[in-house]
């Protein structure tokens, strides 16, 4: 008998990172769901790349720190394809800063973001988990939610809350065979750190003991591993991808 072909969620996945992942998946036969709140463009050109290659893939533009946003996405993925069996939490944005600088509606952004839209997904795509005694979470969060980052506040303790909620949830979903973790980046090289000038990215690469920022692929290629049976005793982890620099 075929097996059911297996589909994995990607939130955020329009570039950088979230795109490594998606097209990571995808060549490891998933069908690839992917979404992004704003950048329509740039959602359709990480599709037609996966369309290139063949991948069974869907787009969808929803706003993931919504949680109506959410049950639309829930809804058109299973229409498509049935129950997301892999779910890579991967949405975020950042916000450099001093932290007395920051109005309410700001931090509040930054927290629906990065960890509403980790609780939103994760409650939506559980229950078929449950329902069928499989299934993996993927949370991308940073090392900053670790140790934290001056000038962002904020963003650490959104990540810090993936953490602990990945911890959690690993310890709650067990029993259902259900395996939850986290992978925590260093400094990736993607848009996210454009900001930075060509001398700051050097001093930055030199607090790296690998010398060097890490690439979205090497990123993607984790979160397949994470997903595989490989990895099947593996859960409630905080991997930290980050070049040797914590």
């Amino acid at each position: 008998m075929e097996l059911k072909k297996k589909t994995v969620l990607v939130t955020g996945s329009s570039r950088g990172i979230g795109r490594a992942i998606a097209l990571a998946f995808g060549r490891a036969g998933y069908n690839v769901a992917l979404n992004a709140s704003k950048s329509a463009a740039q959602l359709e050109e990480t599709k037609s790349l996966l369309e290139s290659e063949a991948i069974p893939v869907l787009a969808v533009l929803a706003d993931v720190s919504d949680y109506e946003g959410c049950k639309l996405l829930f809804a058109k993925i299973e229409e498509t394809f049935g129950m997301v069996d892999v779910l890579v939490n991967n949405a975020g944005i950042s916000h450099i800063g001093l932290f007395t600088d920051m109005t309410p509606a700001e931090w509040n952004h930054v927290l629906d973001v990065n960890l509403g839209s980790v609780l939103n997904c994760t409650h939506l795509a559980v229950p078929a988990m449950v329902s069928e005694k499989d299934g993996v979470i993927l949370n991308i969060s940073s090392m900053w939610g670790e140790v934290g980052a001056s000038c962002e506040a904020v963003y650490s303790a959104s990540k810090g809350g993936i953490n602990a909620f990945t911890k959690a949830m690993a310890k709650e979903l067990g029993p259902s065979h259900i395996r939850v973790n986290a992978i925590s980046c260093g400094v990736i090289d993607t848009e996210m750190n454009a900001c930075f000038s060509e001398e700051e990215r050097q001093a930055l690469a030199d607090e790296i003991p690998l010398m060097r920022f890490g690439q979205p692929e090497e990123v993607a290629e984790l979160a397949v591993f994470l997903a595989d049976q490989k990895a099947s005793f593996l859960t409630g982890k905080i991997i930290t991808l980050d070049g040797g620099m914590l």
